[in-house]
């Protein structure tokens, strides 16, 4: 990661979970089953912890014996602090935005995230650069493109999001304070990918460029 990129986005990372309609479709049924009730009517929200950030053209570990999996995401870089802003002003506090792949190995609840599928070192590639607010028309129709090896593995539109922008920040802001520097990730898409160690993976959203990762395996411990 730039020098420059770390000085705008060094905050906390929140990610939001189940934030693209056809991934919230796919588990309505699982929704209306105990101990849920029906599905969530807040953002699922989830922590990267600092140890997940990693940058463009950084490697990603590859845990033995785990499936590790894809996960593009556009980022919204906070530019100065919200707290209980309105749609009407939520922009106002965006810096700008950055291509982010936020890695995980599979979840098996979006209710309750598992530290340990989310949070391992590197999980978190953001880049390649913040892209100023000003030069996005609209960050609610952007395309991205997951790569890997150079072939494309998965599509999808910020067109079907659940939340936009506006929405995530003011719903988000009305219970804690987002900070300058803070970056939320405003989701991925159904269908993530497995990588495997040697995979060149790359996530490409209009507009934004192309954020690249390798993956490698993880080596044995010494003894």
């Amino acid at each position: 990661m730039t020098r420059a990129l770390h000085d705008v986005a060094h905050g906390t990372l929140l990610g939001v979970a189940l934030n693209y309609q056809g991934l919230l479709e796919q588990r309505l049924a699982e929704f209306e089953q105990t101990p849920y009730k029906q599905p969530p009517v807040k953002p699922v929200l989830f922590i990267k912890t600092p140890n997940t950030r990693n940058s463009h053209q950084g490697q990603v570990i590859q845990p033995r014996g785990e499936r590790l999996q894809a996960g593009p995401a556009l980022g919204v870089v906070i530019g100065k602090s919200a707290s209980r802003v309105s749609l009407e002003n939520a922009l106002a506090h965006v810096a700008g935005y950055l291509i982010v792949n936020e890695f995980s190995l599979p979840e098996d609840s979006y209710y309750r995230p598992a530290v340990k599928a989310k949070c391992r070192d590197g999980f978190c590639a953001l880049g390649p650069e913040l892209v100023p607010a000003a030069q996005v028309a609209d960050a609610g129709q952007l395309t991205l493109e997951l790569f890997v090896n150079g072939e494309l593995r998965q599509q999808n539109s910020t067109a079907n999001w659940v939340r936009n922008v506006p929405q995530l920040i003011a719903e988000i802001s009305e219970f804690m304070t987002l900070h300058e520097g803070d970056v939320l990730i405003t989701g991925t898409p159904e269908g993530r990918v497995d990588v495997v160690p040697g995979d060149r993976v790359e996530v490409q959203i209009s507009g934004l460029g192309r954020l690249s990762n390798s993956i490698v395996a993880e080596q044995e411990p010494r003894p």
